[in-house]
């Protein structure tokens, strides 16, 4: 299952920016906004679409989208 077009889906809507392109190695860095404010907005968003809970400690893991990624895909059975 490719969950990054889902994901930049999120990712446009959450920052308001339709031009967002996201991929594995995109980071806070390279998105324009993504502040701790944002990353949790980010974060609710995410769940509440793939209908999953996220700890602090596995948040505190995700260094990139393809952590996030990855930790989706496992959730997500």
């Amino acid at each position: 299952m490719d969950l990054l077009p889902q994901l930049q889906i999120i990712f446009r809507d959450v920052f308001d920016d339709d031009d967002i392109t996201i991929s594995r190695e995109t980071t806070a860095k390279d998105v324009e906004g993504w502040d701790s404010v944002q990353h949790v907005n980010l974060m609710l968003q995410i769940e509440t679409e793939f209908n999953v809970r996220f700890s602090t400690a596995e948040m505190a893991y995700l260094k990139n989208v393809g952590d996030l990624v990855d930790l989706l895909a496992k959730k997500k059975g």
